[in-house]
């Protein structure tokens, strides 16, 4: 992480890097319910997509926490 504030610019590419990564988790969510609520599920395919969904999810956290400025303690 840098030490200078972020651009307008900076600030508004993480905004949409983290509308689209909100989206496929989203969308990950719903394929996982999906797949376990209408058996034979594919229990492979269903951790690859909760592992994929668990990345999601720590990459929205640190691009949130780069957009909340830093608050002294």
């Amino acid at each position: 992480m840098s030490l200078h504030p972020l651009s307008d610019e900076e600030i508004s590419d993480i905004r949409l890097q983290l509308n689209e990564l909100r989206v496929e988790h989203r969308d990950l969510d719903l394929v996982i319910t999906h797949l376990i609520e209408n058996p034979p599920p594919d229990e492979l395919l269903v951790r690859r997509l909760k592992k994929r969904k668990l990345v999601l999810k720590d990459r929205i956290l640190l691009l949130e926490q780069m957009l909340v400025p830093d608050i002294p303690a």
